[in-house]
């Protein structure tokens, strides 16, 4: 097999994640080994006391994929944010009847 050719993922999603979760709050902790990202779902709503909230994922990952993850955040976020720049132009709003 040739060493440069492109591999390509096959990943498989079990139907009962498909529509994802919703979170609104993550909390990022390490150790010397991994770091661990926590998401969950919190009720800003509440006014007084304790705000409850449930965790709906957490994921431990390697340093290196820490990284990885954070590169292709800040891509995905300068792509989003590159094109939301563009459909708040007011030659845009008004060639989409806004």
């Amino acid at each position: 097999m040739d060493g440069d050719q492109e591999r390509q993922l096959n990943i498989h999603l079990d139907p009962e994640h498909l529509a994802g979760v919703y979170a609104n709050f993550a909390n990022v902790s390490f150790s010397d080994y991994e770091f661990t990202l926590t998401f969950a779902r919190i009720e800003h709503e509440v006014e007084e006391g304790d705000v409850p909230g449930a965790v709906v994922a957490r994921v431990n990952m390697s340093p290196r994929f820490m990284r990885e993850l954070m590169d292709a955040m800040e891509d995905a976020w300068g792509k989003w944010s590159s094109r939301e720049a563009i459909r708040n132009l007011p030659e845009h709003r008004e060639q989409n009847g806004e």
